[in-house]
């Protein structure tokens, strides 16, 4: 397994590098396969009021998948091991729905992979922007998969939606944590023409 420890306005010291090599290492051993990478990215928030200003980022990558996890911590020791603790959560989560899709005639090489993101830090909204304008452009590359197979990425990368191509239609889709629990899909209408 390949760890990558890189920090933000921080220097990742070697008692650092290898606090993470142990503790995350370890909680990627819950779903030990072959390639499976991990980046981690450790900062501290500028905020003299934040209790927890220490803030570790894991993103792991296997079977095409991204599991993306930050934590907050008092110190950046204990933000490794809360992050730790979350990848073991995140890669038990998404070794039992591997397992379920499979039961269901699934291959975990058919949910659909993510496109690599080279540099954690284009992810992050800088702390200085104004809320009301445009601030960021985003293009994204649509793999068709099914519903389900959205609903898996869309809790792994813990994001609140998820844009995908519905591979039955070929329409884009999205799918949403909703407020009140659950998930919703927006679809787009398609119109047959009358004649």
């Amino acid at each position: 397994m390949d760890i990558k420890v890189s920090g933000r306005k921080t220097t990742v010291t070697d008692a650092l590098r290898a606090h993470v090599d142990e503790k995350i290492g370890e909680a990627c051993k819950v779903f030990d396969i072959e390639p499976m990478t991990v980046d981690v990215v450790l900062r501290y928030e500028k905020n003299p009021s934040n209790p927890n200003p220490a803030i570790v980022e894991a993103t792991v990558r296997a079977r095409g998948s991204v599991i993306r996890v930050a934590e907050h911590g008092a110190d950046m020791y204990a933000a490794i091991d809360l992050a730790a603790d979350k990848v073991t959560r995140q890669l038990r989560k998404f070794k039992t729905k591997v397992v379920d899709n499979r039961q269901q005639g699934l291959s975990a090489a058919e949910v659909a992979p993510v496109p690599r993101v080279t540099d954690l830090a284009d992810l992050l909204i800088p702390e200085d922007e104004e809320d009301g304008q445009l601030v960021r452009e985003k293009y994204i590359e649509l793999t068709p998969m099914t519903e389900e197979q959205a609903l898996v990425q869309i809790d792994l990368l813990g994001h609140d939606f998820y844009v995908f191509e519905d591979a039955v239609t070929g329409l884009t889709n999205v799918v949403y944590h909703r407020k009140n629990g659950g998930y919703g899909i927006i679809k787009p209408k398609y119109e047959v023409p009358t004649e």
